[in-house]
């Protein structure tokens, strides 16, 4: 103020500097409120700053203690939105990231995913105009547009009866490329040579499954089939599948083995899959050799089945099934269906790809970021009965303890147990703590950490079907999952699933702090706040969450849950359980980008 007093020609230019700065940032200020409030600058702003702040989380220190911060309860807002260009994001599944990899064998295609510290903590959007999806079967017919806004498979396939847009709604006639007319007659056709029907087939795998309308329609025979596609320039194969309420996940026969199990399947199906089979010394071939059951079913539709100028790839196929003992079942226009012989291969025999028998010490079930062999799996190198003639059909192999069970110390017991354990833990959980299940409301149902399957095996009266993953660095139980006919995959929790955001209407886990341990129960390997935003991704709007594990997790997980939107209730265990478990259950909240978060 004194400044003021001073008469002009007595202030130094110094003093001049001064007073001018201080006026044109208090006036700067003025018109930077009103900017703010006033103008659409403001939301520019507000979303450049939100992006700031989700870059900053890229530096580990801060993002460390950003993570700090959720876990103890004391960030008081919920985490950040992603963008609105990350409404279909896949850490593990990124064009963008994964372009840049060796294309030999397809590698760029298969998983590749970001270290933690790499990763933007933030929450996946739906996209602008997204629905809650409709409710199955309805949804095997259509599903809303709004939710996937992608027309590239409706333009390119719509004449072969993929899918159509019509109104509000994608609908899906049913057909695919080498069935048009619809996947009820095909599988008919297919009925002709295999026992579809009866409970002989149960679990089935769909490779290359486009819209996974084979696999829809499977349900209603009652076998349940794995669909699987890479994210590709169709966009979206598996999101669709999945809106439609079909089981299904991203994935690509490149250079490892799919994550499941030694002899999995009973029927393994290739429509126009375009895999080629016989390449890099039948590699490929081997690695569906690996997974279908002895007595099992393989069926190619499409190239090069009898088709025009693949008259060596055709030859080929048919040459490595016979040097694999195949039993050729029939022909039947661009369709072949194999047999696989219930004992070993008749290898070692003379063949021209090279054939030969995996050693002893290839374990044939390990198969998480596990290397294609190019050696055939014997199925003496497993023990137990799980040829297809050998296990009881379907349904009565759902609650009798399998053979491979037997292979780990007690099976049988902690089978029993685990069996009678979950249909106890259902019932509370429908009576007890209103969770939805036997309801339209879910239908994709996620056991994050599933052991035996008792979770799954206990609803299997629902109208819905489950995803069980079997953590990769647990004991490997897979394969007794799916001797029960149930399905699911090898997973490892510190790095995100190979699905599309908003697929799943339930995820259900037992002992989440395990699935982040170390060996032996180590220190922590990746922290609870990565995994919960990860099961946010996977959880549709207004999708169920049950967690169960010790008190003092359950409350760490329920402070990480507000920070991500949930509406969490805390419950005790149902009176029957022994130990030191609370039940937390929560509901995604239904939220929508604003206007800056879009821009």
């Amino acid at each position: 103020m004194g400044h003021l007093n001073l008469p002009a020609s007595n202030r130094s230019p110094r003093q001049w500097k001064l007073l001018d700065l201080v006026s044109a940032t208090f006036f700067g200020l003025v018109i930077l409120f009103f900017l703010m409030v006033f103008t659409p600058l403001g939301d520019s702003l507000a979303a450049s700053g939100r992006q700031t702040l989700l870059l900053s989380t890229l530096d580990p220190r801060q993002r460390q203690r950003l993570v700090e911060l959720i876990e103890a309860g004391r960030h008081p807002q919920p985490i950040e939105a992603c963008g609105a260009d990350s409404v279909d994001h896949m850490p593990c599944e990124d064009p963008r990231r994964n372009s840049q990899l060796s294309r030999e064998m397809n590698f760029y295609r298969e998983r590749h995913c970001p270290l933690p510290d790499e990763t933007p903590l933030c929450l996946i959007p739906a996209p602008i105009g997204y629905r809650i999806p409709v409710r199955w079967p309805e949804s095997l017919h259509k599903i809303w547009h709004s939710n996937m806004p992608y027309n590239k498979i409706a333009d390119r396939k719509g004449h072969q009866g993929w899918m159509k847009e019509d109104g509000d709604y994608f609908i899906f006639p049913g057909g695919g490329t080498m069935f048009p007319d619809g996947a009820v007659p095909y599988i008919e056709k297919l009925g002709q040579y295999i026992p579809i029907s009866g409970g002989v087939i149960r679990t089935a795998l769909d490779m290359g499954c486009g819209v996974a309308s084979w696999g829809g329609y499977m349900l209603k025979e009652g076998i349940l089939t794995v669909s699987f596609a890479p994210r590709d320039s169709h966009k979206s194969q598996i999101q669709f599948a999945l809106e439609r309420g079909i089981p299904a996940f991203v994935a690509m026969l490149g250079t490892r083995r799919l994550p499941f199990p030694a002899f999995s399947f009973d029927l393994v199906h290739c429509s126009r899959c375009l895999i080629p089979f016989t390449a890099y010394n039948a590699t490929y071939f081997i690695e569906v050799d690996r997974l279908l059951r002895p007595g099992g079913y393989l069926v190619i539709s499409g190239p090069p089945v009898q088709w025009a100028k693949q008259d060596k790839e055709w030859a080929d196929l048919q040459g490595v099934a016979r040097a694999l003992c195949y039993e050729l079942i029939a022909v039947d226009g661009n369709t072949v269906i194999w047999k696989k012989p219930t004992g070993d291969s008749c290898l070692p025999n003379q063949n021209e790809f090279g054939l030969a028998l995996c050693g002893k010490s290839d374990d044939p079930s390990q198969a998480w970021y596990y290397q294609l062999k190019k050696c055939v799996t014997t199925t003496s190198s497993i023990k137990g009965e799980y040829a297809v003639s050998s296990i009881p059909k379907w349904p009565y192999r759902l609650n009798k303890a399998p053979s491979r069970a037997t292979l780990i110390k007690n099976g049988i017991d902690l089978f029993e147990a685990d069996t009678r354990r979950w249909a106890r833990r259902v019932a509370y959980y429908k009576n007890n703590l209103n969770v939805k299940l036997g309801t339209s409301a879910i239908h994709n149902v996620m056991d994050m950490n599933a052991f035996f399957g008792g979770f799954a095996a206990a609803i299997i009266s629902d109208p819905v079907w489950v995803m069980n993953v079997v953590p990769a660095q647990k004991l490997a139980t897979l394969d007794v999952i799916y001797d029960r006919g149930l399905i699911g995959v090898y997973h490892d929790w510190c790095e995100p699933f190979s699905t599309y955001p908003r697929t799943y209407d339930l995820i259900h886990v037992t002992g989440i702090e395990s699935l982040i341990k170390g060996p032996r129960g180590s220190r922590n390997r990746c922290n609870l706040v990565d995994l919960v935003v990860e099961m946010d991704r996977i959880l549709r709007p207004e999708g169920t969450v049950v967690i169960r594990d010790s008190p003092e997790v359950i409350d760490k997980v329920s402070r990480i849950a507000h920070a991500v939107r949930w509406k969490a209730s805390l419950h005790d265990k149902e009176p029957e359980s022994h130990g030191r478990e609370k039940i937390l259950v929560a509901t995604k909240t239904f939220w929508r980008l604003s206007s800056a978060s879009s821009h």
